[in-house]
């Protein structure tokens, strides 16, 4: 069991911008100006890893490769990078990024097999990410449900995955807290190290987080709070520390 949660700030590009979404609703964004600016801001603050989205490619409306790279040449975190990797061409763009991970979402639902080679293939380099509503899992940008998320889940410990990001899309956003039972259920049907994502708004969130790490929750991916300044990323760090 690792010593504590890894906080990890989100940076979410839409249109060329910092954003960030109620529930994954692309016209609910709150602009918080240039990423390449918010990425620097959370480094400075000491942040380790860095979840940047590409909402863009995650709605298939375009992509922001240019602030992408910018942010990934010019600051030193670990960057996991993710939005429309569906395929062999948008993973070799998103690898050539230098990310130190990229995450698979849609992919993992509606093309399995080739999911499934890339975790093969990439091991670590790789996290899945499960976007879950009504114990569905959202697919397109969270617009579309489709698969069962437990029988997923199954599939993929047979495919070896090493890291699962879970999102509860009916939290994201809505800093109402996040979705503990689901996490902890998640973490009991897989080996796989968990990162937690959505719904976190207070310190006491975080901290309520922190049992789970004897289940192999291993962080969680904390964007709106950090950005309305509900507490600082020392804060979040130090409420993550046993």
């Amino acid at each position: 069991m690792q010593s504590g949660l890894t906080i990890i700030p989100a940076v979410d590009i839409q249109h060329g911008q910092a954003v960030q979404l109620v529930q994954g609703v692309s016209s609910s964004q709150q602009v918080f100006g240039d990423p390449l600016e918010m990425a620097r801001r959370w480094q400075m603050a000491g942040a380790s890893w860095l979840h940047l989205v590409d909402l863009d490619a995650a709605f298939a409306t375009g992509d922001n490769r240019v602030p992408i790279a910018d942010i990934v040449a010019t600051t030193a975190m670990r960057v996991e990078l993710t939005g429309g990797i569906r395929d062999d061409d948008s993973l070799e763009r998103a690898l050539s990024t230098g990310c130190a991970r990229i995450n698979i979402g849609t992919a993992a639902i509606t093309n399995p097999d080739w999911c499934d080679r890339v975790i093969a293939q990439l091991g670590d380099q790789v996290a899945i990410a499960l976007d879950v509503r009504d114990e569905l899992l959202a697919t397109h940008g969270w617009v579309e449900a489709a698969s069962d998320l437990w029988s997923t889940i199954r599939r993929l410990n047979r495919a070896g995955v090493r890291r699962l990001v879970v999102t509860d899309t009916q939290v994201d956003g809505t800093m109402t807290g996040p979705n503990i039972d689901l996490l902890s259920r998640v973490c009991r049907a897989t080996d796989a190290a968990v990162v937690a994502s959505g719904g976190v708004s207070t310190l006491a969130d975080i901290e309520a987080l922190r049992p789970l790490l004897a289940d192999g929750l291993e962080g969680v991916i904390i964007g709106t709070a950090l950005y309305v300044e509900a507490f600082s990323l020392a804060q979040a760090m130090a409420a993550g520390t046993p």
